[in-house]
């Protein structure tokens, strides 16, 4: 019996440790979740831990030690083993102001002068271009309708009693739209080739998306939906202008189109793929004009010193920066190495009133476009020739739309019958984008010209939340509301 028993422990003890475990960190006093710190699995290897604390690695070992470390706390290392026989919860103990270690006289550091040696070691800190990195990518989108409404104003050839029908029909697709905010995941894991800021290429090993197929409220799911009411009633064997206010669209829309058909297809086109990899890694460039190179930039902002302690074992100030000139956006803080003057890590947001791109024709053309959300965290890390490679990052930007049109379908025929709608549609819509790097190597030019982009990447569909999709992969872990998920509901 014992013997069983004991055979017993070590298969499940082997199953443990074959695949990926999932552990949370914690703060030892507050019990609040440690976001974004930094897991090393090797020399330069790892991940991060997520907003809400957790994070995933593979357990092919009991005697694998991580370390673990963030700004403000004191780094642990630990094996697989302790940390499961931890019940998979890892307390971090706050490290003490260590200020007053470092600086003995009572003078706080220049911010201004630190910021200038930041700008001075740029070239030698950073190297983009000819680089190969092992990446890990997560988009979130929500659409949060406020309001929805769409009606038929008038139908020369529909009978009053069919066109209340219609109606009724539409605003059952209004009410449930609103009521049922969207979400959708979309993860790939790949490898990125970089020439230069301009010029990527990517491929896929694994890419799914998780979406409840009954709460899918894109605008063109919207539009989809709204054409299978109006096509109960439309002769779908003619064609139609389609005007909105004074502009006519198109002159001869067929409903009947190819075009209209539903895109159920198990791909993705990997040029977009490419499109958002690049546009997420463009954000931790120090090129001219660029989201970091304008944080440091003096001239449009002002800097504070807020605080000195050790990451990653690195001496690390903290910086606040908000802006200085109105052109300038963001608020957050800097985190910079003492010994090499690098930007290691990045905390941002929109300062206040501040926003990107506005556009307000409501008055004219019945539109209204706002972006009011942008923020974010850029971690790097040092790789073997001691450069600072992009480890983690996370970019949130949302945006509030309003749009109110008439739509008119006239049948182009001797009969010209017409279909007027009112349309009108609010609301707010967000998109997160986070990208993983687990190793990094450089490249060669003729590495980098020898490397093909497909043009398709097969996409697995999900309804609900899979663990063993990802299974002994190298990911983010999941948050909560993402294991959570489960569209067949």
């Amino acid at each position: 019996m014992k013997l069983k028993i004991t055979l017993l422990l070590l298969l499940v003890s082997f199953s443990v440790l074959s695949q990926s475990i999932t552990a949370k960190l914690i703060d030892a006093s507050t019990k609040a979740p440690i976001a974004y710190a930094n897991i090393k699995t090797g020399a330069y290897s790892g991940t991060i831990s997520n907003n809400e604390g957790y994070f995933t690695v593979l357990a092919t070992s009991d005697t694998n030690n991580i370390t673990i470390s963030c700004m403000g706390y004191a780094s642990k290392t630990l094996s697989i083993k302790k940390i499961v026989s931890m019940g998979l919860l890892i307390a971090l103990e706050p490290a003490s102001n260590q200020l007053n270690e470092v600086f003995i006289s009572n003078k706080r550091p220049n911010t201004d002068t630190i910021i200038a040696r930041v700008n001075a070691n740029i070239s030698k800190n950073y190297k983009f271009d000819l680089n190969a990195y092992n990446v890990f990518y997560r988009a979130t989108d929500y659409v949060n309708f406020k309001s929805l409404e769409f009606e038929i104003d008038k139908a020369s050839h529909v009978k009053k009693q069919q066109l209340e029908g219609v109606n009724k029909s539409l605003t059952a697709l209004a009410n449930q739209v609103k009521s049922s905010n969207m979400v959708q995941f979309t993860d790939f894991k790949g490898h990125v080739f970089t020439l230069n800021k301009d010029s990527i290429k990517l491929k896929v090993e694994k890419a799914t998306e998780l979406l409840d197929s009954k709460k899918d409220f894109s605008v063109e799911n919207i539009q989809k939906k709204m054409q299978d009411i109006i096509l109960k009633y439309l002769d779908t064997t003619k064609t139609y202008k389609l005007k909105t206010g004074l502009f006519k669209i198109e002159d001869s829309l067929a409903l009947n189109d190819d075009d209209f058909k539903e895109d159920d297809t198990n791909e993705y086109n990997t040029s977009y793929l490419n499109n958002d990899t690049k546009s997420i890694l463009n954000q931790a460039l120090f090129y001219e004009d660029t989201f970091l190179n304008t944080i440091l930039n003096s001239d449009l902002y002002t800097y504070s010193f807020k605080d000195v302690g050790y990451n990653n074992g690195e001496l690390t100030y903290s910086i606040g920066f908000t802006p200085r000139k109105g052109k300038a956006k963001y608020t957050g803080t800097l985190f910079i190495s003492e010994d090499t003057y690098a930007v290691s890590r990045i905390d941002y947001n929109y300062y206040e009133d501040r926003h990107g791109q506005k556009l307000n024709l409501r008055l004219i053309l019945g539109i209204k476009y706002i972006e009011n959300k942008n923020e974010g965290t850029i971690i790097f890390a040092k790789d073997s020739s001691n450069v600072y490679q992009p480890k983690y990052i996370k970019r949130t930007t949302g945006s509030y739309f309003y749009v109110s049109r008439p739509l008119k379908f006239i049948e182009n025929s001797s009969n010209r019958y017409k279909v007027s709608f009112d349309f009108k549609i609010e609301g707010q819509n967000s998109n997160t984008q986070e990208l993983l790097v687990t190793s990094h190597k450089t490249l060669s030019f003729l590495d980098f010209q020898a490397e093909r982009q497909t043009e398709k990447t097969p996409m697995i569909k999900l309804g609900k939340y899979e663990k063993t999709i990802w299974d002994n992969e190298g990911i983010i872990a999941p948050s909560l509301e993402m294991k959570a998920f489960d569209g067949d509901d």
